[in-house]
């Protein structure tokens, strides 16, 4: 058997403050941070072997992990920061606050910007990029503004050449990420539909453990926080 533990970074002073984070690089809140150590030591429960962890390039993820890793304290872990697990960059919303934007667009159109597959959210302009940041990525790979489904299509390949393959080779991975990130790396695995993928909601902090079989068939799947878990929409 082999594991995936995926986790939604901690609440970021965004999240408080309702703001559409997306690429901007927010550190986490006290309660974030909370909720990291309370993630790490669930994860050091499960007493399982780790060789390599992953993490976006946004602090909010690797100071997540960071504060895990440090907990479970196990010698020799590497892990590794890659743009593709970024969340789903917000275009011209990131850093503006959801209810204001709701008075504004109105609430069916946010909804569509925020959880629709195929609908990304308007660009953004060169003011943003003081909250946003791009280091060691090429300019082609840099988003103006993201769907669900460009976020997929940039997580997905991401997760099949680089964690798949440590998997089949009996590896107990942890990706530390964001709510879309994960709901689009989810999609995938869980092999759920364009038209449920807008209703899977993911906590912050609370690790999701899914355990595979010799042939990468999902044998259990279960969020360690059971009081804060959300309901998995599951398709396999």
């Amino acid at each position: 058997m082999k594991n995936l533990i995926l986790i939604r970074h901690g609440q970021s002073k965004w999240n408080l403050e309702k703001r559409f984070t997306g690429w901007a690089d927010i550190d986490l809140t006290d309660q974030g941070i909370s909720e990291a150590h309370n993630a790490g030591k669930l994860i050091k429960d499960l007493n399982l072997e780790y060789e390599i962890c992953f993490s976006s390039i946004l602090k909010r993820a690797y100071n997540t992990l960071e504060i895990i890793l440090k907990i479970i304290d196990q010698k020799n872990l590497k892990y590794e920061r890659h743009y593709q697990l970024n969340e789903r960059h917000y275009g011209a919303l990131t850093g503006l606050n959801k209810n204001d934007m709701k008075k504004k667009y109105g609430e069916k159109k946010i909804l569509e910007w925020r959880r629709s597959w195929n609908i990304s959210p308007p660009s953004h302009n060169k003011e943003l990029n003081k909250y946003i940041i791009y280091p060691n990525i090429q300019e082609t790979n840099i988003p103006r503004s993201e769907s669900l489904e460009d976020t997929y299509k940039r997580i997905v390949p991401f997760y099949e050449k680089n964690i798949l393959p440590l998997l089949k080779k009996d590896k107990n991975i942890i990706v530390a990420a964001h709510g879309n990130s994960l709901r689009a790396l989810m999609k995938n695995i869980f092999n759920i539909s364009n038209n449920k993928i807008f209703k899977l909601e993911i906590p912050t902090g609370n690790p999701l453990l899914i355990s595979f079989d010799h042939e990468l068939k999902i044998i259990k799947y279960v969020y360690l926080d059971k009081n804060r878990a959300k309901e998995l929409l599951c398709n396999v």
